[in-house]
């Protein structure tokens, strides 16, 4: 019986009353086509008491992988069936090739099974999965906590050199980054209170409107959102990095802890640098701001800068760094916690940097709201 192929043909022959012979002929490699095992299959139920099946290649003209994924379903047929196949026919390379195939037996165990969950089961588990990360995070707050009491007395295993380094990314160099969005958010602050203070012929408050917006919390929000997706996804991928290469391992096994050697210098450094990239932040907001009021409001410098200076207290000062403070030490901790929580694989470093920035984005705007909420009940 053949196949209607060009490139690719079968057939088969009964030598004797237990003997099947397959006849395969052709080109493997280029068939559009290929054999199927179910014709053997309904050649062996077709004629019952076939107990061994053998077969003749002296026709194949060339072969690839697809001619031993058609041999070993073949083989899986006749083992169902209590058949003996003869491979003596087949070439030498397709004999060493199927034993090397069927030296290690499959592991049905080891298949995936697609399970269908119940809503009920899918929410416990996120909530186990929230709890388990909950637990984490107070852990790893509790250990960062301890290493920096340990740091102010001077009993912290860490080199001061690196300290310096990582001031140095976190500080001097973001000062570009942080540069270009202050501008461009103090010159969008300036331009949508134009439009409607324009109406009343109050353009003089454009500097108060940039000015208090800056400097109370849009100065330290953008700073922070900026070193989030900057720095903290800096630390998560150099600390999964160095959780994947094993070097934290490596630590444990010295007897240094790998918090203070690691996380407290990238918590510090960033905690001491946000405040000074917070008012240099309020600077730039206030100098695009400037722009607009004396580029399109005819507006002079020392309106703007006098009218400035009479709406920003100290108490919005203050206020805008405490924000910073507590950007700095979130950011920073959650770069850290989720470099430290990295897998082995190089897609978790990936993704611990994602998760990164996302703690850190979501931090800022919860802990905004929290202290906006407290300094509105103060007063302040």
């Amino acid at each position: 019986m053949d196949t209607a192929l060009t490139q690719c043909v079968m057939s088969f022959n009964r030598p004797d009353d237990k003997t099947l012979l397959v006849s395969i002929a052709g080109d493997f490699r280029t068939g559009n086509e290929l054999p199927s095992s179910g014709e053997v299959e309904n050649q062996i139920r077709s004629e019952p008491g076939i107990r061994e099946l053998t077969f003749e290649t002296e026709g194949l003209t060339g072969w690839d992988s697809r001619l031993l994924t058609f041999l070993i379903k073949i083989n899986e047929l006749c083992t169902q069936n209590n058949i003996h196949i003869n491979r003596e026919g087949l070439p030498q390379g397709v004999q060493r090739l199927l034993a090397l195939a069927s030296a290690v037996p499959e592991n049905k165990e080891a298949r995936r099974e697609a399970v269908q969950s119940s809503v009920v089961s899918k929410t416990g588990e996120t909530t186990i999965g929230f709890w388990h990360s909950f637990i984490e995070t107070v852990d790893f707050v509790g250990d960062a906590f301890l290493s920096f009491m340990r740091l102010l007395r001077g009993k912290a295993r860490y080199r001061p050199s690196e300290l310096f380094v990582i001031i140095q990314d976190c500080g001097a160099k973001a000062f570009p980054i942080v540069s270009l969005i202050s501008l461009l958010v103090g010159l969008i602050l300036a331009f949508i209170g134009a439009i409607q203070l324009k109406m009343f012929g109050a353009q003089i408050y454009i500097a108060d409107l940039v000015g208090i917006g800056m400097v109370r919390v849009m100065g330290a929000i953008m700073t922070g959102i900026i070193m989030a997706g900057r720095t903290g996804a800096a630390f998560a991928a150099q600390l999964g990095t160095m959780q994947v290469n094993e070097e934290i391992d490596a630590l444990k096994t010295m007897g240094i802890s790998p918090m203070e050697f690691l996380v407290v210098p990238r918590m510090l450094a960033l905690t001491l640098m946000m405040p000074l990239l917070c008012l240099y932040a309020d600077l730039m907001g206030i100098l695009g701001g400037m722009l607009v009021g004396v580029g399109m409001m005819d507006l002079t410098v020392m309106e703007y800068f006098m009218e400035t200076k009479k709406a920003v207290t100290l108490v919005h000062v203050w206020i805008g760094l405490f924000h910073s403070v507590v950007f700095g030490v979130l950011v920073s901790l959650a770069g850290c916690l989720r470099g430290m929580q990295c897998g082995r694989s190089a897609s978790s470093v990936g993704e611990a940097g994602t998760s990164a920035v996302v703690t850190g984005i979501v931090s800022i705007i919860v802990a905004t709201a929290v202290i906006t909420f407290i300094c509105q009940v103060l007063g302040i």
